[in-house]
């Protein structure tokens, strides 16, 4: 596929596919299942939404825990097929939130809490570490385009890890591919018609395919950050134990009851806002300038209303929420009211 072209203008994105029954715009997230692992992805922009949803310019081909399966159903904003995952438990096995309320009692000890709205990663006060970012120049090219990604990505993990190690929760590097894979540790990639990039826990991997980021945003260098930041949004909320702590709540296993499409969206709004705590760190020093920043945060809104994401409207408030207050604690989606995470 070439990647010739010209490159969609900031604030403007290429008209949505035709809608699919089942399937997200592509700036939603939708997520991915396999027998171990459930993906997460960012919806294709309307322009696809992003990933990991069905809907939505970003996706995050989220995992929730190793020991259940997450069967067919997707919040994949890439995936071949839709999934509107629900967590099952997999045959004699037990939840991972069952294993841990059987577990040695909390303590100084790391390992992931599984809360969400009592979760110590949002707990008052924490920030994410300022960072300087040493960005390559991004291009078309394979090579620098990966190296720019490759760059930011070490921008995040500076930024992050500090918050993780502060409240006890792990930390563990993620990988990161431009080649979409046939399949991974979550199942079959989506396809770019539903997302245009996504995250799988299972693999620890973000997946930017080169191709379908190119094809829904050029080269506009802050609607690939926002994607990456939101993708690295999931990661967090894998590492923390959120993910695990949302799939023992799912109440159907392709997730189509009202309940459980709320979960999923406070799921995709608060990578949302995770992502836009990381833009806020970097802002205004190094390769991200605030003129920059500014347009990666209101990339966010620059979508489509999602069953799983959440409304236009909203997609950009809890991003610029994120942006504004810089604390993990402004990103509370789970406690926050029914309206704010429509």
């Amino acid at each position: 596929m070439s990647l010739s072209g010209n490159d969609p203008a900031e604030g403007a994105r290429p008209e949505p596919p035709p809608m699919v029954v089942a399937e997200l715009p592509r700036s939603t997230y939708a997520p991915l299942v396999s027998d171990d692992y459930l993906a997460w992805a960012p919806p294709a922009y309307p322009q696809p939404q992003r990933g990991g949803l069905k809907t939505g310019s970003r996706v995050i081909i989220g995992l929730f825990a190793a020991a259940l399966v997450f069967v067919a159903g997707a919040v994949v904003v890439d995936a071949s097929r839709t999934v509107s995952g629900h967590a099952l438990p997999a045959p004699n096995a037990e939840s991972e939130l069952a294993k841990n309320q059987t577990g040695e009692k909390p303590g100084a000890k790391v390992g992931k809490v599984l809360e969400t709205d009592k979760n110590p990663i949002l707990g008052a006060g924490i920030a994410l570490t300022k960072v300087t970012c040493t960005l390559p120049q991004i291009s078309k090219n394979d090579a620098e385009l990966l190296a720019f990604y490759k760059a930011a990505l070490v921008c995040l993990e500076q930024a992050w890890k500090p918050v993780l190690d502060q409240v006890n929760e792990p930390h563990m590097n993620v990988n990161l591919e431009i080649e979409l894979p046939e399949s991974s540790r979550c199942g079959e990639a989506p396809d770019s018609k539903k997302a245009m990039a996504y995250y799988c826990p299972g693999d620890l991997t973000i997946y930017l395919p080169r191709e379908w980021m190119l094809s829904a945003v050029g080269t506009n260098k802050g609607a690939h950050l926002a994607t990456l930041a939101h993708e690295y949004g999931h990661h967090v909320q894998h590492e923390s134990g959120m993910l695990a702590a949302i799939s023992d709540q799912m109440v159907t296993k392709d997730e189509s009851s009202p309940e459980d499409q709320q979960r999923v969206r406070r799921i995709e709004l608060q990578a949302n806002c995770f992502g836009a705590l990381f833009i806020a760190a970097a802002a205004g020093r190094g390769g991200i300038s605030t003129a920059t920043a500014n347009s990666a945060v209101a990339d966010y809104g620059n979508t489509g209303n999602s069953e799983t994401h959440g409304s236009r409207v909203n997609q950009g408030n809890w991003a610029n929420t994120g942006y504004r207050e810089k604390t993990t604690a402004s990103c509370n989606t789970w406690s926050a009211p029914a309206s704010a995470v429509s």
